[in-house]
């Protein structure tokens, strides 16, 4: 196996609304802020791969059009999946596992904003017995919330300081849409919003954009001095249905991070894509992470949910902290689906 670092990351400030900008224009500073960070041209990347969804932006093949952000002429090597830019970062991952390029650019964007996003996202529900009945994202959420309580999982105040401190973390973040400082009681006394979640459980809508370049090997060591190197990546996926699963815990996620080797060493930061409070405790339980990890420091999707690009920022937090020196290996999680259907399991190391 090749040795693949993120050696770039960069995203846009997150926001409830760009009305003045097309995602062509918004998403164009991340991807050549993540290129001069690392004095790169698209002309240095090998490869490059995107993520985000049309049913967003309204228009079949809308990735074509954003690839203006990048420069297709000359020619380029490029892909794109209908995913978190998470997925897109994969496929990257695995393109340069073949040995003929040393580079890649990953992005992703959406904006959120114009349309009703939970009723967008039924679209994933299957065609035949759920999606007819048009159940929202956050509707389901609360299903499963209710279902990890009933189960005696945990607790409406478990869930309430998980919101609570990703609001509070995110006061560090300038790139964060929501920060602030309540305490768990002030999030206790919210009405509910579909029970049992209040609306400090959910993630806002936000338009926003991320960007990663890889390198491979001496390519990564010569373009920065700590590179955050891929150890482990993984993905799994569970039933569409939702009566074919337990809700209350995230088997896929378990299998993914036995796969990408998270057990294989101490954990000192990870930030998991968990769009809902009690989501992060149970990936938390997935990925088996003592109290001494430091969880979503960023404020993670509770602070900043940019749909086709939470996934992808959650690697770019990790890997900036482990350039930083600030942590030596990191766990990063994305998701997709309802009710953590899909997950993916990131590890990445910095050198001794």
């Amino acid at each position: 196996m090749r040795d693949i670092a993120v050696i770039s990351f960069a995203q846009t400030p997150a926001r409830r609304k760009v009305a003045e900008l097309n995602e062509v224009e918004m998403l164009m500073p991340a991807v050549h802020t993540a290129l001069g960070q690392v004095d790169m041209t698209i002309d240095d990347i090998g490869f490059t791969c995107s993520g985000s969804t049309d049913y967003l932006a309204g228009v079949g093949f809308s990735f074509v059009s954003t690839l203006d952000s990048v420069g297709p002429w000359p020619p380029i090597q490029e892909s794109h999946v209908e995913m978190d830019g998470a997925w897109a970062l994969y496929e990257a991952w695995v393109k340069l596992q073949l040995g003929e390029l040393d580079t890649a650019l990953v992005y992703c964007y959406s904006k959120s904003s114009p349309g009703d996003l939970p009723m967008v996202l039924t679209r994933q529900l299957d065609p035949i017995l759920t999606g007819p009945l048009w159940p929202d994202s956050v509707s389901l959420a609360a299903v499963q919330a209710q279902a990890w309580l009933d189960a005696e999982k945990g607790t409406e105040e478990d869930m309430a300081a998980v919101a609570a401190r990703s609001r509070r973390s995110a006061l560090d973040n300038p790139n964060a849409q929501l920060a602030w400082d309540r305490s768990v009681e002030d999030h206790l006394a919210d009405g509910y919003h579909i029970a049992p979640l209040r609306k400090g459980d959910c993630p806002p809508i936000t338009d926003g954009a991320a960007a990663i370049v890889l390198a491979a090997g001496d390519v990564a060591r010569d373009k920065v001095e700590r590179p955050a190197w891929i150890r482990g990546i993984d993905h799994r996926i569970e039933p569409i249905h939702l009566g074919l699963r337990d809700l209350t815990v995230s088997a896929s996620t378990r299998i993914a991070a036995s796969k990408a080797g998270v057990a294989d060493g101490p954990v000192d930061v990870a930030e998991l894509h968990a769009p809902f409070s009690h989501q992060e405790l149970i990936l938390r339980e997935a990925l088996d992470l003592g109290d001494d990890v430091s969880v979503n420091p960023s404020g993670g999707a509770l602070a900043a949910n940019v749909m086709m690009a939470a996934g992808l920022i959650r690697i770019g937090e990790v890997a900036n902290r482990i350039t930083a020196g600030e942590a030596n290996r990191g766990v990063a999680h994305a998701t997709s689906g309802p009710c953590l259907q899909q997950n993916l399991v990131t590890v990445l190391e910095g050198d001794a």
